[in-house]
């Protein structure tokens, strides 16, 4: 995913191969391998907050069980740590695109917070947003508040002092209830991870079922997409361009990454724009604009 060389290296992506070889780990040897790196940038807040995550064990085992239920058990797209990685990493490139263009986060413009505070709130709720998957996949967004609540207030721990501790838990509460299908964003922050969310599609990252066999709609468009960048949109501040090697992967944009982006609350900043490479492909469809 070329998005820009500092997040780009912090962002291995295996193939379908891989996130199935990690389910057959025991559950000490899964969290071993596991450590989320995030661009930082001088966030102090931020890089205490990734310290501590990367200490704990129970959050990655969460990540664990939630990627086993996902890939053993209902074989569907990789949940493991990667998608956590991958949505953090997005999260934080879509929010600091936006602030870079004076897009005030709500955590600012609301409680007179900054925008550190602002990438501790996408960055939690990236984190969290799909821990409730180690419960079930059904209702997993409700799941994952209950769940993540008292771990939050823990990391956050000499972080925040009250009130603003619980402030910043119940910002990223409504980002992470707000990524399901129906959810409603408030917040720039909460529209910013139903859109990560929807944004974790490039080299393989959704092709489980397509590998072992399912062909349909959905497996077929999640293994045409190649790469996903986001830049600078010439008329919008973010630009976010998929490239695909079939034309089936327009599924994966105007089905899927369109209604995430509808509601979200960063319509007027987001430009989409899918390119089909192969030579008879670009015969068919040489570029699709999505309209949101």
């Amino acid at each position: 995913m070329a998005i820009d060389k500092e997040t780009a290296e912090r962002i291995d992506q295996p193939v379908a191969a891989e996130a199935q070889e990690e389910i057959r780990l025991t559950p000490a040897e899964a969290i071993e391998r596991m450590k989320i790196n995030v661009p930082v940038r001088g966030n102090r807040k931020l890089r205490t907050l990734i310290e501590r995550v990367n200490e704990d064990k129970k959050l990655k085992a969460w990540w664990h069980v939630a990627n086993v239920n996902a890939v053993a058990r209902m074989e569907i797209n990789d949940h493991s740590w990667v998608h956590i990685q991958i949505v953090t990493n997005i999260s934080l490139k879509l929010l600091r695109q936006l602030t870079k263009h004076h897009v005030e986060p709500a955590v600012v413009r609301d409680y007179g917070m900054t925008r550190d505070d602002a990438e501790i709130v996408v960055t939690l709720a990236s984190l969290f947003h799909c821990v409730g998957m180690s419960i079930h996949r059904h209702g997993h967004e409700d799941f994952s508040l209950f769940l993540s609540e008292p771990k939050m207030h823990e990391l956050l721990e000499t972080i925040y002092d009250e009130p603003n501790r619980t402030v910043i838990v119940s910002e990223v509460l409504q980002a992470i209830i707000s990524h399901r299908a129906d959810g409603q964003p408030l917040t720039i922050e909460a529209g910013i991870i139903r859109v990560a969310d929807a944004l974790d599609m490039a080299k393989g990252r959704s092709r489980i079922p397509f590998e072992r066999g399912r062909v349909s709609m959905h497996s077929l468009s999640a293994a045409a997409i190649e790469d996903v960048t986001i830049t600078d949109g010439e008329e919008r501040p973010i630009l976010i361009e998929i490239r695909m090697n079939n034309s089936s992967g327009i599924y994966q944009v105007d089905g899927l990454l369109k209604a995430k982006l509808r509601g979200s609350g960063l319509e007027p900043y987001v430009e989409v724009v899918a390119h089909i490479d192969t030579e008879t492909e670009r015969r068919l469809v040489p570029m699709y604009r999505l309209e949101v």
